[in-house]
C-alpha cells in the first residue's frame, strides 16, 4: 500500500515523499532509514475522488499534527505555515493557509487570523490558540488539543461501532420482512385463491396486506423512498436536531446518560482552557454552547457565582452541574491549585462512564432485536402455512 509522507530532513524543509509499505509504522521506518524525519503518514487511497459523499473541509488534525512537528522542529510560525502551504495538495487548504500567513505578515496575531476562518476553525480551537499566546507555548497548547480532540473522537467511535450491529440487525430484519409481504404472501395468496375455502381470519389479513403491496408496488417504493428522503432532510436541519434532542432529554433513563456525556465534554473542553491559560470565567463562557439549552442556563447562574466570590466547586455543586465525585476532585484541584488536570480527570471519569454503559445497552439492545425480529418474522412465515396446516389436518 502507498502511502505519503511529510518529512524533514537537514536544510531541505519540508518534504512529501511517497513509499509502498506494510502500514503506516512500516512507511515511516523506512523514512527514517532514509534520514527523514517524520511529520506526519498518510494512506493513499485513489478511490476517494469516486466518493462524493466523503466528508471534506480543513484536516485540522492533521493540520495541528504538523504544526507541532515544525514548531517543535525550530520553526517560526510563518516558516512551519509557508512550510506546509507549499507542499499542500488540496487547493481548498492551501488558500486557507495562504490566508493565515497574509494576515501574520499584517501584524495580525494567528488567533485573530484563526478567527477569520470559522468554517475551519472552531472557537474552541481559537480560544486555545489566544490563550497560548500570552504563555508563549503554542506547541504545548496545541498538542493538548490534539489529545482533546483525539478523546472525544474516540467516544464517538465507540458510539458509531456498538451501534453498528444493532442498524445492522434491523435493516436485514427489514429487508426480509419487505421480501416476505411483497414477494412471498402474495403467491401464497394466489395459491389459497385457486384452492378455495375460507383462511383464518389473521391469515387472510396477511393475504391482503401482501396483495395490496403487489398491485401498488411502485407507489409503495416511491412513498418508501420520499420518506426516508424527508426524514435525511429533516436531520439535516439544526431545528429539527434541536426539537429532537429536547424530546430525548425528556426520556428519564436516556436523558440523563446524554447529560453525563455533554458533562464529559464540557470538563474535557474547560480543562483544556485552563491548562493553556485562560480564565475561568472567560472558558465557562466559550464552552457553554457544548451543553443543552437547560444547562446553559444552570451554567450562567454557576458563572455568576463565581464572578461574585463564590469558589468553582460550591458553584457547580449549588447548580447541579458535579457528580459526588466530581465535587471532590473539583476541591482537590482548588487546594493544588491544578483545576485544569482534576477537570480533565472529572472528564475522563464521565467518558468511561458514558462507554460502559453504551456497551451494556447495546449487549442488552442486541438480544431483544433479534428476538422481535425472528418474533415477527416467524409469526408472517407461521399465518402463511396455517392454512396448509389445516388443510393436511383435515385430509387426514
Amino acid at each position: 500500500m502507498q502511502y505519503e509522507l511529510k518529512v524533514l530532513r537537514g536544510n531541505e524543509g519540508l518534504l512529501a515523499i511517497t513509499l509502498d509499505a506494510a502500514d503506516a509504522a512500516d512507511a515511516e521506518a523506512h523514512a527514517r532509514a532514509q534520514g527523514y524525519t517524520v511529520v506526519a503518514a498518510t494512506a493513499m487511497r485513489h478511490w476517494r475522488a469516486w466518493q462524493p459523499w466523503r466528508q471534506s473541509g480543513f484536516p485540522l488534525a492533521m493540520f495541528s499534527q504538523e504544526l507541532v512537528a515544525l514548531l517543535e522542529a525550530g520553526l517560526s510560525l510563518i516558516e512551519a505555515l509557508e512550510a506546509l502551504a507549499e507542499k499542500e495538495a488540496q487547493a481548498e487548504v492551501r488558500k486557507t493557509l495562504t490566508q493565515i500567513i497574509a494576515a501574520l505578515y499584517e501584524g495580525r496575531s494567528f488567533s485573530y487570523a484563526l478567527e477569520q476562518l470559522p468554517g475551519d476553525f472552531p472557537a474552541l480551537y481559537v480560544a486555545t490558540v489566544r490563550a497560548s499566546e500570552k504563555t508563549g507555548s503554542l506547541a504545548e497548547v496545541l498538542s493538548r488539543y490534539i489529545v482533546y480532540q483525539t478523546q472525544m473522537d474516540g467516544i464517538r467511535r465507540k458510539v458509531i461501532t456498538y451501534s453498528i450491529y444493532p442498524v445492522i440487525l434491523l435493516v436485514v430484519g427489514g429487508l426480509v420482512m419487505l421480501f416476505l409481504m411483497a414477494f412471498v404472501v402474495p403467491r401464497f395468496s394466489h395459491i389459497y385463491a385457486d384452492m378455495g375455502g375460507d383462511l383464518p381470519f389473521m391469515s387472510r389479513m396477511l393475504m391482503h396486506w401482501g396483495q395490496l403491496l403487489e398491485a401498488h408496488g411502485r407507489l409503495f417504493a416511491v412513498g418508501t423512498a420520499a420518506l426516508c428522503g424527508g426524514l435525511l432532510f429533516a436531520a439535516s436541519r439544526p431545528a429539527f436536531r434541536q426539537q429532537l434532542a429536547r424530546k430525548l432529554w425528556q426520556m428519564p433513563a436516556l436523558g440523563k446518560r446524554m447529560q453525563v456525556y455533554q458533562m464529559a465534554r464540557f470538563y474535557r473542553s474547560l480543562g483544556m482552557l485552563l491548562q493553556g491559560g485562560m480564565p475561568i470565567l472567560a472558558a465557562l463562557q466559550l464552552v457553554g454552547g457544548l451543553l443543552q439549552e437547560s444547562m446553559r442556563e444552570q451554567l450562567a447562574l454557576a458563572a455568576t457565582g463565581i464572578r461574585e466570590g463564590c469558589s468553582i466547586s460550591q458553584a457547580m455543586d449549588k447548580h447541579g452541574l458535579v457528580t459526588p465525585l466530581a465535587l471532590r476532585l473539583l476541591r482537590v484541584g482548588e487546594r493544588t491549585g491544578q483545576m485544569g488536570s482534576m477537570m480533565e480527570r472529572i472528564a475522563a471519569f464521565y467518558e468511561e462512564e458514558t462507554a460502559r454503559w453504551v456497551e451494556r445497552f447495546v449487549k442488552l439492545l442486541e438480544p431483544l432485536l433479534m428476538t422481535a425480529v425472528g418474533l415477527v418474522i416467524g409469526i408472517v412465515v407461521v399465518l402463511m402455512y396455517f392454512p396448509i396446516f389445516e388443510l393436511a389436518g383435515s385430509i387426514q
